[in-house]
């Protein structure tokens, strides 16, 4: 015998939550380490780009001067974040509408205008017409 109509969606919505609170501890439980080229140095990052361990291997490091150390620590910090995004993403894009794009959501680069336009949701005219008698 078939549930309630609302006994079942309140089941699904039970499950879709369950789904959420998962995706949420898996994406706040990314931790991403970098490191250089050369292997002189490791940054490693938490989900939201936030750095939480920076390492020295080695002696490598000392043949930069401050000008380039810099520069190599911020480029493996670059490095670092880029992959803590790319995990988000990837474990966010089952959860999104078709046709959005994980990667440009995380980044900030999504046209939200194309996936929801401010004047409503793109339907053929003869849905339209029907919503609107």
């Amino acid at each position: 015998m078939t549930e309630n109509p609302l006994e079942e969606l309140h089941k699904a919505y039970q499950q879709q939550r369950s789904l959420l609170a998962e995706l949420r501890t898996q994406i706040t439980d990314i931790t991403v380490t970098a490191v250089s080229t050369r292997k002189e140095v490791s940054v490693t990052v938490n989900n939201t780009g936030v750095i939480t361990d920076i390492k020295f291997l080695g002696s490598g490091y000392k043949r930069h001067n401050a000008k380039e150390l810099s520069a190599l620590v911020m480029q493996t910090i670059g490095e670092a974040k880029g992959k803590a995004q790319e995990l988000s993403a990837e474990l966010l894009a089952p959860f999104l509408p078709p046709g959005m794009d994980a990667r440009r959501l995380m980044s900030g680069t999504v046209d939200v205008d194309a996936i929801a336009p401010p004047d409503g949701p793109r339907m053929p005219q003869a849905v339209r017409e029907q919503l609107y008698r």
